[in-house]
């Protein structure tokens, strides 16, 4: 099985896992990206009765056309349960997110929900957090914040400036991460920022690492 086959396959296995935490008549705040896709499908095969929401039109379209239940966000108050992925995932529970450009749905989903649980493959884990870091900045005044932002560290819109779901613009810090935490406040305290892609350990409850077979299990938030 080649590097590509390993890692879909680490992503299913990883979905099947989560896809056993949801529970008969749960709501449930589903992400964005391949291995929530691989989750979708291992939702219809578990065949749960539960409500979901999800961060991106392409996620919600994929839920519908598989037939999964899918409520618009404003009908949903709290979740108990929110399931997505992450582009790499620290040892002390930090992640980047935002590849797809969902990040602040995904966050504010993350946040909302009882217990955040984070599926990964094996490529995900790293030792320490690198760029790029997603940002997404409004539209309105984007030149302007984009300057501010240069104050932080080299920052550059993303390449076709591919809107967010919400119509905001996708940048990336191309700078060391080094603190998340101080890195996390200097980007959120510009005007015009949305939302960054560091997601803290306190707001993730478990991350699940597809491993070859296996399913490595990592408990963050307290």
């Amino acid at each position: 099985m080649g590097d590509q086959g390993a890692v879909g396959h680490e992503k299913s296995v990883v979905a099947r896992a989560a896809a056993g935490l949801v529970e008969p008549g749960m709501t449930v705040g589903l992400g964005t990206g391949s291995t929530v896709a691989h989750l979708l499908s291992a939702l219809v095969r578990r065949g749960t009765p539960a409500t979901y929401v999800a961060t991106s039109p392409h996620t919600e379209e994929q839920a519908r056309a598989l037939r999964l239940r899918v409520l618009p966000f404003g009908t949903i108050e709290r979740f108990d349960l929110a399931i997505d992925g992450a582009d790499q995932v620290a040892p002390d529970g930090w992640l980047v997110k935002g590849g797809g450009a969902a990040h602040t749905r995904e966050k504010v989903v993350a946040a909302t929900a009882d217990r955040f649980v984070v599926i990964v493959d094996s490529t995900k884990p790293v030792a320490v957090l690198a760029p790029p870091v997603p940002i997404e900045i409004l539209s309105f005044g984007g030149a302007s914040t984009l300057r501010r932002l240069a104050a932080v560290g080299p920052v550059r819109l993303r390449s076709g400036a591919v809107p967010s779901p919400d119509g905001g613009l996708i940048c990336d810090y191309l700078g060391a991460v080094g603190d998340p935490e101080r890195l996390a406040a200097a980007l959120q305290s510009v005007p015009g920022v949305v939302a960054h892609g560091l997601f803290p350990p306190r707001m993730v409850a478990d991350v699940l690492v597809g491993r070859g077979d296996e399913v490595e299990w990592r408990r963050t938030a307290p």
